[in-house]
């Protein structure tokens, strides 16, 4: 049986990738209670890390759409956790984005917008989150954008 979150993702024409295995020494979700905490998860498109630096060589859409892709493997991440089950789903409670951004780029905010526009797209207001926006000097990989995420759960 298919649920409301996988109706609605097939609705938005939206495939989750695979949930990436841990590249070092830490697990990709941790649960305590009815909490997961998500870590970071990078920009990538078809497995390829998703690389610039925005304030440089990125532009702000770009940017955003890099950000989409982490809250895409956050929600893969999430499924893996809820042994498929993405309707236990309660809560985004909050996500925190790192954007690889030159000293002087401002705009952070929007472009981790591309991932809190998705999980309200997704989830509805369950998608609805607090956030921390913030720049960085450089990301693994070279990477735009790694978001990590606490997630409420039934």
């Amino acid at each position: 049986m298919t649920g409301t979150i996988d109706a609605r993702l097939t609705e938005l024409n939206i495939t989750l990738p695979p949930a990436t295995a841990p590249v070092a020494n830490y697990v990709p979700v941790t649960r305590t209670g009815n909490l997961l905490f998500v870590s970071g998860q990078v920009s990538l498109a078809d497995g390829a890390p998703i690389v610039g630096k925005l304030g440089e060589n990125m532009d702000v859409a770009q940017g955003a759409v890099a950000a989409e892709k982490c809250a895409l493997a956050i929600i893969a991440q999430v499924q893996k956790a809820l042994d498929g089950d993405l309707d236990r789903v309660v809560q985004i409670v909050k996500l925190t984005g790192f954007v690889n951004s030159t000293g002087d780029f401002t705009e952070q905010p929007k472009v981790i917008n591309g991932a809190s526009d998705l999980m309200v797209e997704v989830f509805g207001d369950k998608g609805r989150h607090s956030r921390a926006a913030v720049s960085a000097a450089a990301l693994p990989l070279g990477v735009a954008v790694e978001i990590e995420a606490i997630v409420e759960v039934a």
